[in-house]
């Protein structure tokens, strides 16, 4: 058992390299090892492309000793055609020994499968090997699949006396240059990045990834009344932006707006997003908007710059009634880590 958690942190650690790139498929890793050595690693790097399991096994020098080694994958194999063909077909037809898993897939297309096919194949399988850490490695993909919404990450920055920004709005720059360089490397790691009306009409936002490496996350504004000026960096076409409104629907190059009918709004828009195969979504202000979704009760986890600045007065950061998982230093910013995951799950 400690060898199957040992080779199971590899798979999973492997997944993580297709951060940013995979969505809406899930991160997967896989290992096969053979005599207690590891002659075969891959993951998932694309979305289309070859899966984990596809990568694995074209590592491998000897195709031979597949029918003699375990199989470590981080979530169980796909059994349908997709972009690409079963990944279970490849296992069954090379007769791999065993195959041990740490989550069962639940999307409905797999959803068990991928092990029945395993087993009647005569392949031993072996499921739940560090199954809460795989619950985190794929915690966008399972939210999407079970709360038909994507997984929701709030993120702001603060003052030490608590406000993020000034009463003019003005809020540039709370953060220092390794903070705001980290919240890009977060943009390229999520589908969409969404801002309120008074974030758009004040600071006139980019929401790209220029100071990191990685595919811009589709940018997502509020603007109810369709109030915001034509010329702000949001409508600019360079980036695939959505505006959700209540006046109108209408599609132009690289922009959507989008009419929601319903009240309250935050619901709609985030059916909207889960409909558009959107999987997650960092949220970056403002402090009204943000509050919509605290108060909405949607949302997943926060991430909190706290700054040694005092601005006196401002506008005052939202709260959050929860306790802080994760604190660490980004140079002289305090950053304070918030999950819902451990008390309710994925």
């Amino acid at each position: 058992m400690i060898a199957d958690k040992f080779y199971m942190l590899r798979a999973l650690e492997l997944a993580k390299n297709g951060m940013g790139d995979v969505s809406p498929n899930p991160l997967v890793g896989c290992v096969i090892v053979h005599n207690d050595k590891i002659i075969g690693e891959g993951w998932h790097q694309k979305y289309g492309e070859a899966h984990a399991e596809v990568n694995a096994v074209n590592s491998v020098d000897d195709g031979s000793v597949l029918k003699n080694s375990v199989v470590y994958v981080s979530l169980e194999p796909c059994a349908h055609t997709g972009k690409t063909p079963p990944c279970v077909d490849l296992l069954v037809a090379h007769k791999v020994k065993c195959v041990v898993i740490a989550n069962i897939d639940v999307n409905p297309l797999v959803a068990g499968r991928g092990i029945s096919k395993l087993k009647d194949a005569g392949i031993e399988i072996i499921t739940g090997v560090l199954e809460k850490e795989g619950d985190v490695l794929n915690k966008r993909f399972f939210t999407s699949l079970k709360k038909e919404r994507p997984f929701i990450i709030l993120k702001w920055a603060q003052t030490a006396d608590g406000f993020v920004a000034q009463q003019n709005f003005n809020s540039k720059w709370i953060s220092n240059e390794y903070s705001r360089q980290l919240v890009h490397k977060w943009r390229a790691e999520e589908d969409a990045i969404l801002v309120g009306f008074n974030t758009a009409a004040h600071d006139n936002p980019q929401l790209t990834v220029r100071h990191w490496t990685g595919r811009n996350p589709t940018r997502v504004v509020i603007d109810e009344r369709l109030s915001l000026d034509s010329a702000l960096h949001l409508f600019d076409g360079s980036v695939p932006t959505i505006c959700y409104n209540t006046l109108k629907d209408e599609s132009k190059s690289n922009l959507d707006y989008v009419r929601i009918k319903q009240e309250p709004i935050v619901e709609g828009i985030l059916y909207d997003l889960y409909k558009r195969g959107i999987q997650s979504v960092i949220i970056e202000g403002g402090a009204q908007t943000i509050k919509k979704f605290i108060d909405s009760d949607f949302w997943d986890e926060a991430r909190v710059f706290i700054s040694k600045q005092k601005f006196g007065t401002g506008i005052k950061a939202p709260s959050i009634d929860e306790e802080i998982i994760k604190t660490e230093w980004i140079g002289d910013d305090m950053l304070n880590i918030y999950s819902r995951e451990s008390k309710e799950g994925i």
